[in-house]
């Protein structure tokens, strides 16, 4: 048997496999995902004051 058609055969059947392992992987809306969102959205308000709050106190030094 050549390569070329070894490969043939095998892609199609990878894919196949690839399919039903990675089935149920990737639940979108999934509650754990909105947390982490929630999670991450809140620590980018609390940063976004933090750097706010260190710009404002390294301006005053260089007055």
């Amino acid at each position: 048997m050549e390569w070329s058609t070894l490969l043939v055969l095998v892609c199609p059947v990878m894919m196949i496999v690839m399919m039903f392992t990675m089935k149920g992987g990737h639940s979108h809306g999934s509650p754990n995902h909105r947390v982490a969102a929630e999670s991450l959205h809140d620590q980018l308000v609390d940063l976004k004051a933090e750097n706010e709050r260190i710009s404002k106190e390294l301006q005053s030094f260089k007055k």
